[in-house]
């Protein structure tokens, strides 16, 4: 059945049973959250074999070939936001619900004694520098590539993950400043409970990985899709509106 064929409310409705039965096998293997716990609508964990997931990555063509990555603020990659910086990558990521924006990590102007505080949701504010989506427009590269955690995900590479659509946001700001396009790879990282063989059905708006890394796969997925929609201001949550100051950049823009 296609996406054109079930309502808004059928949608959300089968993302909501999905990530509830993947989150009961997910906390046997999870790493609680020192503010939310288990809550997993609140966070993406990291999990037991994390590490062997993120090897995967790293050692995967679309990471060697790599210069700047946008990765995600969730728990499953600190290391990986570590390891990028060892590596001589530049990293792009957001704060915690995108509330204060995007932040740049840039290893030739931190001291490398600094990289593993740099890596995490308190240092890179410290550290890292502030952008506005006018100066992610104007004064960076293409990204190369995108890496998120997730809730739920299939082997098809469609991905549900906390239910608030912060990745999807991202994807559609960044590819309305022309900084991703249909071609830019993405990818996940999750533990192999996440990982399902049904179908799922995505939204418009939801974006399909690339690849899949988990602490025993790499699964690499046909003909992703890739949203070309940026943000669908209509449908957008108005608290999310309210509350991430990018999203008002962007419509103030004009984009």
């Amino acid at each position: 059945m296609s996406l054109t064929e079930h309502t808004a409310d059928e949608i959300a409705g089968h993302k909501a049973s999905v990530r509830e039965r993947v989150w009961s096998e997910l906390r046997k293997v999870a790493v609680p959250d020192s503010r939310f716990h288990y809550d997993f609508g609140e966070f993406i964990a990291d999990f037991d074999g994390g590490g062997e997931a993120v090897a995967r990555l790293v050692d995967n063509d679309h990471y060697r070939n790599s210069s700047l990555i946008f990765i995600t603020p969730d728990n499953c990659l600190d290391r990986l936001r570590l390891k990028a910086l060892q590596d001589g990558k530049t990293v792009l990521m957001t704060t915690y619900s995108i509330k204060r924006g995007f932040w740049l990590l840039d290893p030739s102007k931190i001291a490398p004694e600094l990289y593993l505080y740099a890596s995490t949701l308190d240092g890179m504010e410290r550290i890292g520098k502030h952008l506005t989506l006018a100066e992610i427009r104007d004064t960076l590269p293409m990204v190369d590539y995108m890496v998120t955690g997730t809730g739920a995900i299939n082997l098809e590479g469609v991905r549900f993950g906390k239910g608030h659509g912060f990745f999807d946001a991202e994807w559609g700001m960044l590819y309305r400043l022309g900084r991703v396009t249909t071609d830019t790879p993405c990818a996940a990282v999750v533990h192999d409970c996440q990982v399902l063989s049904e179908k799922l059905i995505p939204d418009v708006y939801d974006t399909v990985v690339d690849v899949i890394f988990t602490p025993t796969r790499t699964i690499e997925v046909d003909n992703p899709h890739k949203p070309t929609c940026g943000i669908i201001w209509d449908r957008l949550d108005p608290h999310m509106y309210d509350t991430i100051p990018p999203l008002q950049e962007l419509k103030a823009m004009g984009l």
